[in-house]
Order: structure tokens, then sequence, then C-alpha cells
């Protein structure tokens, strides 16, 4: 379970969030401004909170109190961006070997090739992995990036955005890709996102945030059935 809980300002943007994954993917929702990515960036190390706690199956990433502020690096925690970031001059085995050259994955090159073969073929992409990012449909960069997130077996998964850049066909398939995946998956999964689509369909549990606040947590019928403000009354319905 990733467990949250954290206050702080980023410049003139304020964050408070007491969020968890128990039970499966938590979604994090709200309108653009409302702090969401900035949350995203506090988990991965990126930004610092000024105070809070932040743990991963029990093991503590950031408590202001005990003095503990895990580096980026070490929290190993995969992340899909909004953009994907994928590098456009490698093919897309490149893009998953390199993320492969980190952390405890093989170190061996060849050993390393293999395992990013393997991956593309667990995600059905194997077709795909001769070819430039820049070849790719939207929802195909969207899974390469999440293979390559996932390849090097994270304690937990953040996507921010993650069909944001996708027009409605591609959305509609991604969104069922995603959604059976990540109920498969066995590790704490934190997405954000804007669009009250998605949240239905991707969470277990959903966080509304406005104006850097946590307003509700809860179900989606939940939320819609016993809404705790206007705001969230708005986002439901």
């Amino acid at each position: 379970m990733l467990e949250v809980v954290i206050s702080g300002c980023i410049g003139e943007r304020f964050i408070e969030a007491r969020v968890d994954t128990r039970g499966g993917p938590l979604v994090v929702v709200g309108p653009n401004g409302a702090g969401k990515t900035t949350l995203l960036l506090m988990i991965l190390g990126l930004h610092r909170p000024s105070a809070g706690r932040i743990a991963v199956a029990g093991e503590t990433l950031f408590d202001s109190e005990r003095r503990v502020e895990v580096s980026v690096e070490q929290r190993k925690l995969g992340y899909v961006p909004q953009d994907y970031a994928l590098f456009p001059h490698m093919t897309v085995l490149a893009n998953v070997q390199f993320a492969l050259e980190s952390g405890t994955c093989p170190r061996n090159a060849a050993a390393r090739r293999t395992q990013a073969l393997s991956i593309l073929d667990d995600f059905g992409l194997t077709h795909l992995a001769a070819r430039r990012s820049t070849e790719l449909s939207g929802g195909e960069r969207q899974r390469v990036a999440l293979a390559r997130a996932l390849g090097v077996r994270p304690r937990a998964l953040l996507l921010d955005e993650p069909l944001s850049a996708l027009d409605a066909v591609a959305r509609r398939e991604t969104r069922a890709f995603l959604t059976s995946h990540l109920t498969r998956l066995a590790l704490p999964t934190l997405v954000v996102t804007h669009d009250p689509a998605d949240a239905r369909e991707l969470g277990h549990r959903i966080a509304v945030l406005e104006a850097g606040r946590v307003a509700q947590i809860g179900t989606w019928a939940e939320l819609c059935a016993q809404p705790a403000s206007r705001f969230v009354a708005q986002f439901v319905t």
C-alpha cells in the first residue's frame, strides 16, 4: 500500500493530502490547477513537502519529523508522465532496455535485452520492438511507457493523466486496457486525472482534490450518493 500524509508549499501552491491505495488503484481527480501533478512530484521526491510522511508497504520514503528523506532514485517508484517521456531517437526495445539499466535489473546487456523483450511480450508489444516512439500511435506510446515503468519492478506505480493525449477512440481502448491491467497488478497504484469518466473506470477509490486539499475520498458510487460538497457533486454529475 502507498500511504501519503503530506502538507507543504511549492512556491505559491499549497498541498494538503491524506490518501492511500488500500484495496486497489486510487485516482486523484480535480480540475486543472488543483495540485494533482504537484502531489505526484512530492511522492516522487522531486518536490519536498514541508511536513508529512510518505510510505510504501510500510517502508518510509519521507518523514519530516524523523528527518527521513529517501532520494528520488532510491524510492524506486514507477512513473508515467503525461507526455510519456519516451526517447524519440530510440526504438521501443531500446527505451525499455534503458530503464532496465538502473536498480536491481541485470547488468549484462544481453540479459537486459532478453528481459526487455519479455516485458514487451507481456504487454503484447513485441511487434513494435524495432519501431521508434515517433512511429507509434498514442495508445501504443502509452502502453510502451507503462511497460517501461513496470519493467524495473517498482514499489508503486504513479500515472499522470495517462489518457489525456489520446483521441476519443484510442482513449476508450486504452482505458479498457488500463482498467484490466491495473486490476491484475499486485502493486500500489495512484493515478491523477481531470476526467470524471477516467476516474470512474480506473479507480477502486477516488480522491477529489480542490484547490490543493482533498475534499472527499470514496468509491464512485459513494461520491455520487453522498457528495461532501457542491464541488464534489458538480464533479461527479
